[in-house]
């Protein structure tokens, strides 16, 4: 069997109204290009690449949604299994910015409740036509507890720092859960200890066959874990 080319992967959605760039901004990401004469999303679209954190490799999955009203039921049901959301508003449309509240309450609506998200200022190079100020932005961001960032598909500012700043965002909770499920096994296996120096009924044997099966489990699965994961494996295997 081959080895997998990625350590992790990750489904990012982009959403905001109809024309303020969220495709470009895909493809400046993806493809390290720019286009002005993209016609509007139709639907949902996606983009994968592959970038490098923390000397993992991070698959990202990201999906374009459109932003009109008629395709809002088509979109909204690919909010459950994102894991990063970019809220993206354009400097020069105030309208955009006013509906971000619009936006965050679908999301809150629609997708899963650890979901990441950020906000993005899209087309800053614009500056002549800015009609949200900058410090807006940060204000909104800060009442969501969101990160921010203002960027530019057709400048490349900031599109680059935008993902990779959502994608460790996303992995950091990850690492975060899965330390925590490992420290949840460690507990069990003292607990488990406790009960073999206390006894030695059958039953006992039963109940240490059964954790040293879910710490294999657990070490196979949690390998972007595997200091305390080895230290869990170790204590199972020491008791048998």
């Amino acid at each position: 069997m081959g080895t997998k080319a990625y350590d992790y992967l990750f489904k990012l959605l982009l959403i905001g109204e109809s024309g303020v760039g969220k495709t470009c901004v895909l493809f400046r990401f993806s493809d390290d290009a720019f286009n002005a004469s993209f016609i509007s999303t139709i639907g949902i679209d996606f983009k994968i690449r592959t970038i490098e954190l923390d000397d993992k490799k991070i698959k990202l999955q990201i999906w374009d949604t459109a932003g009109q009203e008629r395709f809002r039921t088509i979109t909204t049901a690919y909010y459950r299994g994102a894991m990063g959301i970019m809220i993206v508003y354009d400097i020069t449309n105030p309208k955009s910015f006013d509906n971000v509240k619009n936006w965050i309450k679908n999301i809150e609506e629609n997708a899963s409740e650890d979901v990441e998200l950020m906000l993005l200022g899209n087309k800053c190079d614009m500056e002549e036509s800015r009609a949200v100020s900058k410090e807006q932005g940060e204000k909104l961001a800060s009442d969501y507890g969101i990160p921010f960032l203002e960027t530019s598909a057709k400048a490349n500012i900031n599109v680059e720092e935008a993902f990779f700043q959502l994608a460790r965002n996303i992995k950091k909770k990850m690492d975060s859960k899965r330390r925590g499920e490992v420290l949840r096994l460690y507990r069990r296996i003292l607990q488990a200890a406790r009960t073999w120096s206390a006894t030695v009924a059958e039953d006992t044997l039963v109940e240490r066959k059964y954790i040293q099966d879910e710490a294999r489990r657990l070490f196979k699965r949690n390998k972007n874990v595997s200091e305390p994961c080895v230290c869990v494996y170790a204590l199972c295997v020491m008791c048998v």
